[in-house]
């Protein structure tokens, strides 16, 4: 048998390496931070805050999406293409803080910034459900305490809420967002309720 010029085998060789490069699916990355939430409008008074890192259920600490299938059964799809800016418990905390800062016209200091003599709200949250469920709803639970750092009184509340999605994992990621959203308003309803009334019982809830 001829053998086939090397020329024409390193062509052939690159040609298969571009079609397989072309039919390759690119990675895609989603953010749980919602647009409106990006930039806080000050407060008369400034407002800090100081958000832990929160404590996720520890299948969810991955930048990877995780997704239920319908009908699946307690199958759940790691999707490797489809993935969170940042891991899943940074990209949370950075969503939540953003959404809490902007209902609160706050500044978040967590990271540091803030003077000895100005008090922050500390928030603690943690994540007790978040299920995406293909091409049906996102169902997500929280709970969180706040505490005034200059204060030894603490309040906890929780809300839980469900989001329906229509087709695709750009739909899940959307409903994520909004799910996301809804908490971090929750939470920023509480923090507000405590600066008018410390003993201010529970308002995130619903």
């Amino acid at each position: 048998m001829k053998q086939l010029p090397r020329t024409l085998l390193g062509a052939l060789a690159l040609s298969l390496l571009v079609a397989g490069c072309a039919t390759s699916t690119p990675d895609r990355y989603y953010t749980l931070a919602a647009p409106a939430d990006a930039v806080p409008v000050p407060a008369a008074t400034p407002v800090f805050i100081e958000l832990a890192p929160v404590a996720v259920p520890e299948r969810l600490a991955r930048p990877q999406m995780l997704v239920q299938r319908v009908g699946g059964g307690a199958e759940v799809a790691v999707l490797e293409q489809h993935r969170w800016s940042a891991s899943f418990e940074n990209e949370l905390r950075d969503a939540l803080a953003a959404g809490i800062a902007s209902r609160l016209g706050a500044i978040d200091v967590t990271k540091g910034g803030r003077q000895p003599s100005q008090p922050a709200w500390r928030i603690a949250v943690q994540l007790q459900r978040f299920d995406a469920i293909e091409a049906t709803r996102v169902d997500a639970a929280f709970s969180w305490t706040v505490r005034r750092s200059d204060s030894e009184r603490s309040a906890t509340c929780q809300w839980a809420g469900s989001e329906p999605v229509g087709q695709g994992i750009d739909a899940l990621a959307l409903g994520a967002q909004r799910a996301t959203s809804q908490a971090a308003q929750a939470i920023a309803r509480q923090v507000s309720a405590l600066q008018a009334d410390p003993a201010a019982a529970c308002r995130g809830a619903g």
